[in-house]
């Protein structure tokens, strides 16, 4: 049986523009939930390195800023963007800010959260900087701890096969 894919899915961008994921159609994708008050906030530099390291390489890396934990997302769209881009460079998409887990959880994260809808895993979005690899077709193939580095062995091994 095919599973639906995240390529069904159009979110909105940091700007606020619609970003299709259909786009991404034959990318490898990691998308991440992601805040800029939190112990794991320094991943974002191992995040736009592995973005400028891949990136050329049919992967593309989706931040999706989210307050669910202890508040450690509080800014608005416009203070989050200045963040990334001033103190981490950040050159990889971000969308807007959305909930990740919760009755408000956005439709991706259901989608990426729930077996019946993914084909894969059930899984609940522990932390900021939970990591959803997606492969070319857009279907799920893996889900990364917060905690575990964007530059780990386990992402660059599934990055390059």
């Amino acid at each position: 049986m095919d599973t639906a894919s995240i390529h069904q899915f159009t979110v909105t961008d940091i700007d606020g523009k619609d970003f299709d994921l259909a786009s991404l159609k034959g990318k490898k994708v990691m998308i991440v939930n992601v805040a800029s008050k939190c112990g794991l906030t320094p991943q974002y530099e191992k995040l736009e390195a592995l973005y400028k390291e891949f990136g050329s390489q049919n992967f593309v890396i989706i931040g999706f800023p989210a307050n669910n934990f202890l508040w450690q997302e509080p800014g608005t769209n416009a203070e989050i963007k200045t963040f990334c881009s001033s103190k981490y460079d950040v050159t990889f998409p971000m969308m807007s800010k959305i909930s990740v887990k919760g009755s408000d959880k956005h439709p991706l994260y259901k989608f990426l959260t729930r077996k019946s809808a993914n084909g894969r895993s059930d899984s609940g979005v522990t932390w900021n900087f939970q990591k959803f690899l997606i492969n070319e077709d857009g279907h799920l193939a893996k889900v990364i701890s917060p905690r575990t580095q964007p530059d780990d062995p386990e992402v660059i091994d599934w990055l390059k096969n």
